[in-house]
């Protein structure tokens, strides 16, 4: 049986697409090439949907009419070979459908700022932050991304208090979304003698890369100093004042960068961590006011939030918002993180179909 709901939401979609040709071949429309342009894009958008709600109709038009034939003694055979194949086909071609209905998240297509700082554990944290760092740059290398470090402190034991970088790539926030929340690792630290079991943690932030004309930042709302670059010594260090700390005023956020060469290139690129940060306090704000209370199965993203625990004496990576467990640890630090990225996509998407009741 047709799913009438859906049928009445592609019904829509087609009468705009038809809409939208009209608009297009009007010769009134024609010498205005950015309204042609905007008409041109949305068909774009809609036109795989179309092509498949006209596959899905005519595949319920040819179900019912090799149903109306299996009591023809002629025709019943090839009739009831038809209707097997069409049963099936149509409920595949509906679940294409309904993903392909879901409402797309501006953010997926962007390149991504990612943020590691160290918790609770001393110097065994910031060593945590740096595996998770090595993690996600493998992850990015598997995928094709680039990876670029815009600020990074140091422990001065192989570890980082914080790390920024950056993820270039197509996709890239798409997949790596999910990875925002607590990290926290249970292993015995190099530098304990006795043998013990420590628990640690890192916070990641996972944030898209805005456009100054996605995010509008007033230029008096910022208060920006200058500082030299903290270098390895020798003739590494800087004797210019090329690292920025930029501080949003109504915010209180902070943003330092020191890693590129020059003081602009250090601006642009604070700037850019800042208006990550902007669209995605107000995108929280957004989300608070929508529901207060909701809080999805695979979690809320919030910082706060324990997501995975990467167990060492059990080789064992968790992760608890799926209760899915990987029992190849060292796999899953060398970037092997599409088996819990996978089920977090699978489960945010079943909860946005029911919640779009198509």
């Amino acid at each position: 049986m047709a799913d009438r709901t859906l049928l009445d939401k592609l019904a829509g979609i087609e009468a705009r697409y038809d809409e939208l040709e009209r608009l297009i071949a009007d010769p009134a429309n024609v010498s205005d090439y950015e309204k042609v342009a905007e008409y041109a894009q949305e068909r774009a958008e809609i036109a795989d949907i179309v092509s498949t709600a006209r596959q899905y109709r005519a595949a319920l038009d040819n179900l019912e009419q090799a149903e109306a034939l299996l009591h023809d003694p002629d025709m019943a055979d090839l009739a009831r070979e038809e209707a097997d194949r069409l049963t099936e086909e149509v409920p595949a071609l509906e679940d294409r459908l309904r993903r392909m209905l879901l409402p797309k998240d501006p953010r997926d297509a962007k390149n991504v700022i990612v943020e590691i700082r160290a918790g609770a554990g001393g110097d065994e944290a910031g060593i945590f932050a740096a595996d998770l760092f090595r993690m996600y740059s493998r992850y990015a290398e598997d995928h094709g991304w680039k990876v670029e470090v815009l600020s990074a402190h140091e422990t001065g034991v192989g570890g980082y208090k914080e790390i920024i970088f950056e993820v270039r790539g197509a996709g890239a926030f798409s997949r790596l979304k999910y990875e925002s929340g607590v990290h926290r690792v249970q292993r015995v630290p190099v530098t304990e003698s006795q043998g013990r079991i420590h628990t640690s943690t890192a916070t990641v932030a996972v944030l898209a890369e805005m456009d100054e004309v996605e995010v509008e930042i007033d230029p008096r709302d910022l208060q920006i100093d200058t500082y030299r670059s903290a270098g390895a010594g020798g003739q590494n260090v800087q004797k210019n004042e090329t690292a920025i700390r930029i501080t949003h005023l109504p915010t209180g956020i902070v943003v330092a960068c020191q890693d590129e060469r020059s003081q602009l290139q250090n601006k642009l690129r604070a700037m850019a961590v800042l208006r990550a940060k902007l669209y995605d306090m107000e995108q929280e704000r957004l989300r608070d006011e929508q529901d207060s209370a909701r809080r999805s199965q695979v979690g809320s993203g919030d910082r706060s939030e324990k997501i995975r625990t990467y167990n060492y004496p059990q080789n064992r990576v968790t992760d608890h918002r799926i209760n899915v467990s990987s029992y190849n640890l060292p796999a899953v630090l060398d970037g092997r993180l599409d088996e819990f990225i996978d089920e977090l996509a699978t489960r945010e998407e079943a909860e946005r179909l029911q919640a779009l009741g198509v």
